[in-house]
């Protein structure tokens, strides 16, 4: 009787620091989420005080200059231009992601690293002057954990650092391997937002075409 008094005693004491663990666990989850927020808000108002207002499309409108006095954007003339940046506190910001009907406003990083991805969504590759850009962020609420129910049709914006708004909708959502991220870069889709599943058993890709 004393060992199965000393097995359950055990048992109880492991159970209870399991517990323990994951109520940590979580906590510091949520606590690492909020901060993620906080942080991503700062850049963004300090991004949006800095950008200009321009035409969303970059051009002179029919307002500001006769048809032949119009002036197409260096990135139209050149699609492979470098996109611009603006640091912002030691990191690099290419511009700001909106999701209006998700209530999602956020600055995006020029380049992406697991530490900076704590700090906001980061360009993983290409540009949105050649049509194929595609941003990373973590699944928390504050980030990217809204964009897996986004809708076909759901309305997209990207804002360069010079002012220059590009408009896309969402196509599709695909569910891809964790270990797959590479399959996320496509060149078929102007647009592709990747994040994970919750638990991060999977990514997400959230394909968009560009609109006029």
């Amino acid at each position: 009787m004393k060992r199965k008094g000393k097995a359950g005693t055990i048992f109880i004491t492991a159970g209870s620091l399991l517990l323990a663990a994951a109520l940590l666990l979580v906590g510091y989850n949520l606590v690492d989420e909020y901060r993620a927020g906080q942080t991503a808000n700062h850049v963004l108002e300090i991004l949006q005080q800095r950008m200009p207002e321009t035409p969303s499309d970059g051009m002179r409108t029919q307002e500001d200059a006769a048809p032949e006095q119009m002036e197409l954007p260096d990135y139209v003339l050149n699609p492979d231009m470098e996109m611009p940046i603006q640091e912002i506190e030691g990191n690099d910001y290419i511009g700001l992601l909106e999701i209006p009907s998700l209530g999602i406003s956020l600055p995006v990083m020029s380049e992406w690293s697991y530490p900076k991805l704590k700090l906001a969504p980061c360009r993983y590759h290409g540009s949105a002057y050649t049509g194929s850009l595609t941003i990373a962020a973590h699944n928390y609420r504050t980030h990217f954990g809204p964009v897996r129910g986004a809708p076909a049709g759901t309305q997209v914006f990207f804002t360069d650092v010079k002012g220059r708004r590009f408009s896309y909708e969402v196509s599709t959502v695909e569910t891809i391997e964790a270990t797959a991220i590479e399959e996320a870069v496509s060149e078929a889709w102007n647009l592709t937002l990747i994040t994970c599943t919750p638990g991060g058993q999977a990514r997400v890709a959230v394909r968009c075409i560009k609109i006029e």
